[in-house]
């Protein structure tokens, strides 16, 4: 091989190999997201972290540091540096109920120590009950829960957030007594609801509706004002004559404030271009059962000081403290 050839192919391997080199010689951007891997919030966040780095030019990792509901990203969120390269996804019930419901000893507050970046998706949250129980609808699960007080009980992937008062506002607009089976994420609590080990459950859609379809379990309603487009068949507990439509989640990306705003908008801006892509449509609605939501990260602060408002008096109203 002439001098000449073994040039130009050295230079094409050059440039072949440049991307890479140039990504792995910027500094790696952490998104640390509260819940374990496998989960709705954890694959929500890895449909848009996988895309980030051909936009952002540099490695994007997602980092789980599950546990207290979320409590412990969002500390480790605050104890890094605020420059551009730690970021936290959550669901609206980590900020919401952490800061509301007494109990958590929480040290920061969301809206002070924490600057939006941008909601990615949005999803209802429904109630599935166990086949052994024998009902199809909202309504005969009230009749049911009425006869077999003793077995009535509802889990939740956890204690003190927006399932376990979902629960809490059913119990009492039917006027029925629900006992909350809280457990250590969704996977275990949806396996008992199969076995029929838990009457019920009050989930995100995605860890319900594929047992759903398989008559394994059913879905009796969602608690949002309107039936969902992802699940048209699915009625909402509100045209069941039950009016809990406090059942919307939504989740988002936030960054510890004090953080550049080139990079936070930088950060915005990627967001935003990945939840155009069809491909990442395609994977939150048919696989996820969530839709693509941006919001900038001024409207995702304006949308946490609304779940806030909402949720303050309901909480307090409850009574409820965390352990």
């Amino acid at each position: 091989m002439n001098a000449n050839r073994r040039h130009v192919l050295a230079c094409a391997a050059l440039a072949l190999a440049a991307p890479g080199a140039v990504l792995a010689q910027k500094p790696t951007i952490r998104i640390i997201v509260g819940f374990p891997p496998g989960g709705a919030t954890d694959a929500i966040t890895r449909a848009v972290a996988d895309r980030l780095p051909a936009i952002l030019g540099q490695p994007v990792i997602v980092d789980n540091r599950p546990g207290a509901g979320g409590r412990i990203a969002a500390d480790a969120v605050l104890a890094a540096p605020a420059d551009g390269l730690t970021f936290m996804v959550a669901p609206n019930a980590t900020p919401t109920f952490l800061t509301l419901v007494p109990g958590h000893n929480i040290k920061w507050n969301i809206l002070r120590d924490f600057t939006g970046v941008a909601s990615i998706a949005s999803y209802p949250l429904g109630m599935g009950v166990a086949a052994n129980t024998g009902v199809a609808n909202a309504r005969e699960f009230i009749e049911w829960a009425k006869k077999n007080p003793g077995k009535a009980s509802y889990g939740t992937p956890g204690t003190g957030g927006q399932n376990a008062f979902l629960g809490l506002q059913l119990s009492k607009t039917a006027g029925i007594d629900l006992t909350l089976a809280p457990y250590k994420g969704s996977p275990p609590m949806v396996n008992d609801l199969v076995g029929g080990h838990v009457a019920s459950a009050i989930s995100l859609m995605d860890g319900l509706m594929a047992h759903h379809r398989a008559g394994r379990i059913r879905v009796i309603g969602i608690f949002t004002k309107e039936r969902s487009p992802l699940m048209p068949d699915i009625p909402t507990f509100a045209e069941q004559g039950i009016d809990v439509t406090s059942g919307e989640g939504w989740t988002a990306m936030w960054a510890r404030a004090g953080t550049p705003p080139a990079e936070i908008q930088r950060v915005e801006a990627a967001v935003r271009q990945v939840l155009d892509m069809p491909d990442v449509r395609e994977l939150m609605v048919n696989r996820l059962w969530a839709y693509p939501k941006f919001r900038s990260g001024a409207e995702t602060e304006s949308a946490q000081r609304a779940e806030l408002a909402h949720w303050d008096p309901i909480i307090k109203a409850s009574g409820f403290r965390a352990d």
